[in-house]
């Protein structure tokens, strides 16, 4: 079964104030990861978004993506097509929240002309781990720490980086076994609940991705632990 593990960045929560006057959040970053039967078949999905309005300051803090870092991005009509390309016609949409997700990918996919997407191709991983784990704290940090995925090396959140978290998460969450076979970090480890420890996948990233992730590190992160030759 094929399926898109993703993550949206918003300037907001509301991409459709009550308010007139008031501007409606758009997507700033998008971030998916393609598996087939649980297993990441290497295609990823990663773009910054100009969301055509100013990124408020709370925003900035939490995603460390600001105007200007968006200034000469694409807006989301820009980019429709390569996901609409990317996620295909049958593929199910994995989200923590996928409510908030499913709501903002389809007001971007209306606004560009686009038919909204179903609400049965959206799996939220919230309610799936609200089932498992009632009355206990089921954020996508919280699901980290009790699994015993390392997220250690996220300074902020970023829909890649929250889409590659969330892909253990929701292999956990299926009562499955990662398949450590595949494509890993032989070199970084997450130490599991058990006490054994677990690679850390290795998402292939392009030439591209790299040197815009370089770029916005080094403007935008002091003493990153990307920065630095320890």
């Amino acid at each position: 079964m094929r399926e898109i593990i993703f993550d949206t960045e918003t300037t907001g929560f509301n991409p459709f104030p009550k308010n007139e006057t008031d501007l409606p959040d758009r997507i700033v970053e998008l971030g998916a990861i393609e598996v087939i039967d649980l297993k990441p078949t290497g295609r990823i999905f990663h773009e910054y978004i100009n969301p055509d309005r100013p990124i408020p300051k709370e925003v900035v803090k939490i995603h460390g993506i600001d105007d200007e870092k968006v200034a000469d991005c694409p807006k989301f009509a820009d980019i429709v097509d390569k996901w609409i390309d990317f996620v295909g016609d049958d593929a199910k949409l994995v989200a923590h929240n996928a409510k908030f997700d499913m709501k903002f990918i389809n007001a971007e996919l209306v606004w560009a002309g686009k038919q909204a997407l179903p609400n049965t191709r959206f799996i939220d991983t919230l309610d799936i781990a609200k089932t498992r784990f009632p009355g206990q704290g089921n954020s996508l940090d919280a699901l980290c720490k009790r699994f015993g995925i390392s997220n250690d090396h996220r300074e902020f959140h970023g829909a890649l980086l929250d889409s590659e978290l969330l892909y253990d998460v929701y292999v956990e969450l299926q009562g499955r076994q990662h398949d450590f076979n595949l494509r890993v970090n032989t070199e970084t480890t997450a130490q599991s609940a058990g006490g054994t420890t677990r690679p850390k996948r290795d998402f292939p990233v392009s030439e591209d991705e790299l040197e815009k992730h370089a770029e916005f590190i080094a403007e935008n992160i002091k003493d990153s632990i990307w920065n630095r030759a320890d």
